[in-house]
């Protein structure tokens, strides 16, 4: 009852202040040009005030619906933004990968001139690696020309053998595996040995002592014998001459050019050597086929 009252005798002072203050404004517009009265000066001084108080729950809403719409419109834009700046990503991520895929074919057209052999491109999609075996599982098979004892590279160097295949896949004995076995030469020197396979990723090259040339740095490519790997395909680098206990044989250890660690895409050499060819006839039956280059498949 109290709280009625009280909000009642407000509106009547508020009424009554601006009910003043509106006849002093008519009196002071017919004199205009003197100075207010006292009367007229103690209204207007009160009405300032109420008029306050009575605006700033007008002016709250209204501030607050401004910011609000405000907010509301930074928050489309940042979706948009953010709608726009994943278009960007992934436009990005694509000319990347296509930049690394035009560098890789442009590397395997040079080796395809330097080789004439037709090469066949295939996907790696799966791998094997335990302490004793490193293979890969690529998604090309025998209906794409693909046959065991194949060469399989990629645009660093030399990635390993076709083993085994499938109508629409194949295995592939990595270089690193330990019963990988390459012969080899140094690029410098001419010195041949034989690579293997040894632990994690890493290579040996053994190779015989008397007129051996084999430095730090050196770079190993295949040598061509053994009717296994075409002459040339680079193998990796000279990282560390050890003695040996022989008095024939030293090792070298040898990091391969082929990071196996990121390797996705590879090529399939389409044609066998005729060592590969004797060992693989009786198996197959497709030695006729895989021993001359075939035409390229459709991928």
């Amino acid at each position: 009852m109290t709280d009625n009252r009280s909000r009642i005798a407000i509106a009547l002072v508020s009424v009554a202040l601006a009910g003043g203050a509106l006849v002093s404004m008519l009196i002071d517009r017919r004199s205009a040009g003197h100075e207010f009265s006292w009367w007229s000066g103690a209204v207007l001084d009160l009405a300032v005030p109420v008029q306050k108080a009575v605006a700033a729950p007008i002016d709250f809403v209204r501030d607050a619906v401004r910011d609000y719409m405000a907010i509301l419109d930074v928050r489309d834009q940042n979706a948009e933004l953010r709608h726009h700046l994943a278009a960007v990503e992934e436009e990005n991520l694509q000319l990347r990968e296509a930049l690394v895929a035009g560098g890789r074919l442009a590397r395997i057209a040079e080796m395809r001139d330097d080789f004439e052999v037709p090469m066949l491109p295939a996907e790696l999609v799966g791998l094997d690696v335990s302490a004793w075996f490193r293979s890969g599982l690529v998604d090309r098979g025998r209906q794409h020309g693909v046959f065991s004892g194949m060469p399989v590279i990629n645009e660093q160097g030399l990635v390993g053998l076709v083993t085994a295949t499938s109508r629409s896949a194949a295995k592939v004995m990595l270089l690193i595996d330990r019963q990988s076995a390459v012969d080899a030469m140094v690029q410098r020197s001419r010195s041949r040995g034989i690579v293997r396979g040894a632990h994690g990723d890493d290579l040996i090259f053994e190779f015989v002592v008397r007129d051996a040339d084999v430095q730090l740095g050196d770079v190993l490519v295949t040598s061509g014998l053994g009717g296994v790997y075409p002459k040339g395909l680079r193998v990796g680098e000279v990282t560390e001459v050890s003695d040996s206990d022989s008095k024939m044989l030293r090792t070298a250890a040898v990091h391969p050019s082929v990071d196996f660690g990121r390797l996705e895409q590879v090529f399939v050499m389409l044609r066998r050597g005729p060592t590969m060819d004797l060992l693989y006839a009786t198996e197959d039956g497709d030695s006729a086929d895989a021993s001359q280059p075939a035409e390229r498949p459709r991928s």
